[in-house]
C-alpha cells in the first residue's frame, strides 16, 4: 500500500506545431485505438470500478467531469482554446464514458492535437508581439484569474488577451531593469523551448494525462502511471536506480551535466565534469544517437540500464571544448538526498542561554524498496531502519534532551513505514486504523505495532506544515493521540486521509510470463483513521504550538482539491495514552512562543509580508501602466524577496551538504520551543520524584 500526496503541479502543458486543420479535426470519426491503448484504457476503467473505495460507474456524470478536467488539465488558464473549440469538444460531453469502455482514447489524441494547434498559433504570435513596441503608459490592465475569463469568443479576443501577456512580462523585466535587448531574448528563449519541449511529447504522455483526468474524477490522489513515470516512482521509493550517477539538465537544446553523485560510476571514473555537454549516447559497442534537441527525459532512458553493463558518452568538455568519448560502466546509484538525515544541536549555539542538546531528524519521505523487502534483502531501503540508526548514533554520542522530527514538505509514503517508524517512539499498540470501502464505523481494521520495545523515551517535537501528509500525518498523529509529543509549525497538515495501492495495469495471471508493460494505477482504495477515530481527511492534524508561515496561508490541502472525499470517524482504538503532554504544558509552551515571536524583528517582518501577501493574493487584475506598476512594486518587493528568501531556507533543508536544520530565524524558534518543552518535561519528572 501507498500513501502520497498529489502534485497539483502537472496542470499546464506545452504543445508543438503540428500540420493539422483544428477545425477539422472533431468531423472526423474515431478510430480504433492502438492495442495497446485500448488493452490498458479497458484495464483502467476495470481497475477503476472494481477498487476505488466509492465503488463509483463510469457513467455520463464522470464523462461530463472528464471532459471539462482534460481541458482545464491542458488549457488551465485559458490562453489557446476558443470558445469555438470548446463547443466542437463539448459534443462528446456525454459520450466519453461509451469511449473509454470500448477502449477508444482518439478523444485525447484529437483534443491534444486541436490544443496543439492553438498552441503554435499563440507562439508565432507570442514571438511577433515580444519585438512589438509597447506603449506603458496606457491605463489598462491584465486579468489574472483564470476562473473570472471566459474563452475567447475570435481569433482577435484572443490576440489581445496575449498583446496583454507579452506586455505585461515585458514590463516586469523592464521595472526589474532588464535591459530591453535582453528581456525580448529571454521571452523568446521561453517560447522556443515550449514549442520544443511539447514538439517531442510522445503519445504515452498523452495517454498518461488523460487516464489520470478520469482517475481524478473519482478523487485527486489516483492516478494512472506510463510504464515510465512508473520507473521514476519506484526509484523514488526506494531511492537508487542503475546508472551513471549524473544529474542532467536541458539547456539550450543540449543535455548538460549539472551534478555529479558521490561514489557513482561518473565519479569514479572522474573524466565526466559539470557542465559538460553530452553530444550523444551509444550502448556497449553499438551506433551512437546523437541527443541533442533530444527530450531530456528520453536522453535518460538512454543513459540507464541494466547493472554492469556499459554505455558510451560523447562529451565535449566545458573547459576545453574538446569531444572524447567516455565509456562508463553502470552501477548501483544511492540517491542520498532524499533520505533520512540528522544531526544534534547544542543549543547554546544558536540560543542563548540554553543549554539543551537537540537531536534533529529530516525525513522528506516514507520510502521503503518493496521489491528488495519482498525479496528476503535484509538491507532493503527503508525509513524505519534509516531512523533507527540516527536515534542510535544520537545515543552513541551521549544522548540528547530532545528530538525534533522535521517532516514538513514530506508528502508521504509507505503505510508500513509510518507503522514502523511510529513504533520506534510508542510502546506496542495500535498506529492507524484503516475502513474498508463502503464499511460502516465499525468495519475498519487495526494496524499496530506489535514491537514493545522503544527506541527513544525522551521528549519529542513534530514539525510539519501545510505539505506534511499522508504518512507523515499517520506518524504526527500517533504522536498527538498517545501524548508521546507535540506537533508545532502551521495550522494544520495537508489533510490527506486515503490509501493508495499501485496496481499494474497488465494482468499477470503467471509470474513466470513476460507480458507488456501497460504502467500502473495509483488507485484509492481505503481510508484511514487516528487511533482516537478522527480521520486526518481535510483537516489534518492541527498543530499544539503554530508558528508563522507565508505556505499556512496559501490555498495548499485537501480541502482545496476537486473531488476530495469528506472528513469522518470511526469509533477509536483501545489505546493507553503516555501522558508527556498535557494542556499546561502546551498553554505554557504557546505563551513562551507567542512572547518571542511578538519581541522578534524577523517574526514581524514575515508577518508584515503575509499581509502584503493576502491583499495580493486576492488581486483579480494587474496594471499595465507603468507608473501604476512601479508603485505596486515598491509596495510589494520586499515581501517577494523574503518569499524567496523563505523556500531557499526551505530548499536548503534538503542539501545533501548542509545542514539538516540550517539557522534561521523561523529554525531557531523551533529549537527554541524544544528547548521548552524539555525543561518542562525535566521539571515534571522532578517535582513527581
Amino acid at each position: 500500500m501507498k500513501l502520497k500526496t498529489p502534485s497539483r503541479a502537472a496542470s499546464t502543458l506545452t504543445v508543438a506545431m503540428l500540420m493539422l486543420v483544428a477545425t477539422t479535426i472533431f468531423a472526423q470519426q474515431f478510430s480504433t485505438a492502438v492495442s495497446n491503448d485500448e488493452t490498458t484504457t479497458k484495464r483502467v476503467c476495470q481497475l477503476i470500478t472494481r477498487f476505488h473505495i466509492n465503488r463509483g460507474e463510469i457513467d455520463d456524470a464522470v464523462s461530463e467531469k472528464l471532459l471539462d478536467r482534460f481541458i482545464e488539465v491542458l488549457d488551465p488558464q485559458k490562453l489557446y482554446f476558443l470558445q469555438s473549440d470548446i463547443d466542437q469538444i463539448s459534443a462528446y460531453r456525454q459520450e466519453l464514458d461509451d469511449l473509454l469502455k470500448m477502449g477508444n482514447v482518439d478523444f485525447a489524441y484529437r483534443t491534444f492535437d486541436l490544443y496543439v494547434n492553438r498552441l503554435n498559433e499563440r507562439i508565432e504570435l507570442a514571438h511577433k508581439l515580444v519585438d512589438a513596441e509597447h506603449d506603458f503608459s496606457v491605463d489598462e490592465s491584465i486579468v489574472i484569474d483564470a476562473d473570472d475569463l471566459s474563452w475567447a469568443q475570435s481569433k482577435a479576443e484572443s490576440d489581445d488577451r496575449w498583446r496583454k501577456r507579452i506586455k505585461h512580462d515585458l514590463l516586469s523585466l523592464k521595472l526589474d531593469e532588464t535591459p530591453d535587448d535582453e528581456a525580448k531574448e529571454q521571452l523568446h528563449k521561453r517560447y522556443r523551448i515550449l514549442h520544443r519541449t511539447v514538439n517531442e511529447t510522445e503519445s504515452s504522455e498523452k495517454l498518461e494525462l488523460y487516464l489520470s483526468a478520469l482517475a481524478h474524477c473519482f478523487d485527486p490522489h489516483s492516478d494512472y502511471m506510463s510504464p515510465e513515470s512508473l520507473e521514476e516512482f519506484q526509484i523514488a521509493m526506494k531511492l537508487s536506480l542503475d546508472g551513471i550517477g549524473a544529474a542532467l539538465r536541458s539547456e539550450d537544446g543540449f543535455t548538460v551535466v549539472a551534478e555529479i553523485v558521490p561514489g557513482g560510476a561518473a565519479d569514479k571514473d572522474g573524466r565526466l565534469k559539470v557542465g559538460d555537454k553530452i553530444m550523444a549516447v551509444a550502448q556497449e559497442t553499438g551506433e551512437f544517437v546523437d541527443i541533442v534537441e533530444m527530450k531530456l527525459s528520453k536522453v535518460v532512458r538512454q543513459i540507464r540500464g541494466k547493472r554492469g553493463t556499459k554505455v558510451r558518452l560523447r562529451v565535449k568538455a566545458e573547459d576545453t571544448g574538446e569531444v572524447n568519448v567516455y565509456a562508463l560502466t553502470r552501477q548501483k546509484i544511492e540517491l542520498k538526498s532524499d533520505e533520512v538525515k540528522g544531526e544534534i544541536i547544542q543549543a547554546g549555539d544558536r540560543l542563548e542561554g540554553r543549554q539543551s542538546r537537540i537531536g534533529v531528524i529530516s525525513i522528506p519521505t516514507f520510502y521503503r524498496d518493496f521489491a528488495g523487502a519482498q525479496n528476503g534483502d535484509n538491507n532493503f531501503k527503508s525509513t524505519s531502519k534509516d531512523v533507527y540508526e540516527v536515534l542510535m548514533s544520537f545515543r552513541d554520542q551521549g544522548g540528547v534532551d530532545v528530538i525534533v522530527i522535521d517532516l514538513r514538505t514530506n508528502g508521504g509514503g509507505a503505510l508500513a513505514e509510518a507503522i514502523e517508524v511510529s513504533g520506534l517512539f510508542i510502546e506496542d499498540g495500535p498506529v492507524v486504523q484503516v475502513k474498508e470501502p463502503d464499511g460502516n464505523e465499525n468495519d475498519v481494521e487495526v494496524h499496530f505495532d506489535e514491537d514493545s520495545s522503544v527506541a527513544y523515551s525522551g521528549p519529542l517535537v513534530v514539525l510539519c506544515n501545510r505539505l506534511s501528509a499522508s504518512a507523515s500525518e499517520i506518524f504526527a498523529g500517533v504522536i498527538k493521540d498517545y501524548r508521546r509529543g507535540i506537533v508545532i509549525g502551521d495550522t494544520t497538515t495537508h489533510g490527506k486521509g486515503t490509501v493508495q495501492n499501485v496496481m499494474p495495469v497488465a494482468r499477470q495471471p503467471f509470474a513466470f510470463l513476460k507480458t507488456t508493460d501497460l504502467g500502473a494505477l495509483k488507485l484509492t482504495i481505503n481510508q484511514f483513521y487516528r487511533v482516537n477515530g478522527d480521520s486526518t481527511q481535510n483537516l489534518g492534524i492541527p498543530s499544539d504550538v503554530i508558528l508563522p508561515s507565508m505556505i499556512d496561508h496559501m490555498d495548499l490541502g485537501e480541502s482545496f482539491l476537486d473531488n476530495a472525499l469528506k472528513f469522518s470517524r470511526v469509533r477509536p482504538a483501545g489505546f493507553e495514552t503516555v501522558g508527556m503532554v498535557n494542556s499546561d504544558v502546551i498553554s505554557e509552551l504557546q505563551k513562551r512562543s507567542a512572547n518571542r515571536i511578538a519581541a522578534n524583528e524577523e517574526f514581524q517582518e514575515l508577518q508584515a509580508d503575509i499581509d502584503r501577501y493576502l491583499e495580493r493574493k486576492n488581486r483579480k487584475q494587474v496594471s499595465l501602466n507603468e507608473q501604476v506598476r512601479k508603485a505596486e512594486r515598491i509596495k510589494d518587493k520586499e515581501s517577494k524577496d523574503d518569499e524567496e528568501e523563505e523556500e531557499e531556507e526551505e530548499a536548503n533543508t534538503s542539501l545533501l551538504d548542509g545542514p539538516v536544520l540550517p539557522d534561521t530565524f523561523y529554525n531557531s524558534e523551533v529549537l527554541a520551543i524544544a528547548a521548552d518543552y524539555a525543561e518542562l518535561i525535566s521539571q515534571a519528572r522532578t517535582v513527581q520524584r
